[in-house]
């Protein structure tokens, strides 16, 4: 079974959905028959490349708001954040356009495959809202490679930094924006399961442990060989 997750790193409710949906997936009977697969999206594809700014900043003048207004707005999400386990610290984030981050996190999935792959995507959300990296200066998402463990793939940091350099995945990255954009993805995060049943936003765990027995029972339906005498209810 496929679950696919549409994600951009810039966004708070995704790390906060990512988190949610281990919890469900730990707890989820058939999770070693279950391929993870996180794709692209972009929520702010025009913020400028290069090193970040302060993340209040650029959301009160995108927004046209008061950056009081914008403080407010994260202290909520920060609040739902600690109950996921996770430490948000919006003083020190800063906005960064992600599409380098989505080609590393591709190269992950080319290099190391699902495990790989996820544990970037975890390293790049925690480095932008818990620890207040700037993952748009030069040599930020080579050095969070070498730190997710490229290198035991194979993936040295001159290899990753010389992939990041030229254009490698901005393909992938490119169509993981135009499939979302075909399936009506308009916000992020969006779990899909073989294409098939579809929960949008960081739901409860709970939820989404539905989400995960649907489609498991959609691939794996049931067949009953004989039936005869049985009890039906209480009464029996």
């Amino acid at each position: 079974m496929r679950v696919e997750v549409w994600s951009d790193v810039a966004c708070p409710w995704c790390f906060i959905g990512k988190r949610r949906f281990a919890a469900a997936l730990e707890r989820f009977e058939h999770r070693a028959h279950v391929d993870v697969v996180w794709r692209s999206y972009q929520l702010s594809p025009e913020t400028p490349a290069g090193p970040g700014r302060p993340e209040v900043e650029a959301l009160a003048r995108m927004k046209g708001l008061d950056p009081a207004q914008v403080r407010q707005m994260f202290a909520q999400v920060t609040a739902v954040a600690a109950g996921d386990g996770l430490r948000y610290d919006f003083d020190r984030t800063l906005a960064f356009n992600t599409f380098d981050a989505h080609r590393l996190l591709h190269l992950a999935a080319r290099a190391g495959g699902a495990p790989l792959a996820d544990a970037t995507m975890e390293a790049l959300f925690s480095a932008h809202f818990e620890q207040g990296a700037d993952l748009g200066a030069d040599g930020a998402l080579v050095s969070l490679a070498a730190r997710v463990g490229f290198a035991d793939h194979g993936w040295d940091e001159d290899r990753v930094a010389a992939a990041l350099a030229g254009d490698d995945e901005a393909a992938a990255v490119r169509a993981d924006i135009d499939e979302a954009r075909a399936l009506g993805v308009t916000g992020v995060p969006f779990f899909v399961v073989d294409r098939k049943y579809a929960v949008s936003g960081a739901q409860p765990a709970e939820v989404l442990a539905q989400l995960l027995d649907a489609g498991w029972r959609e691939a794996n339906p049931l067949t009953t060989l004989a039936s005869g005498d049985a009890c039906t209810d209480a009464t029996c």
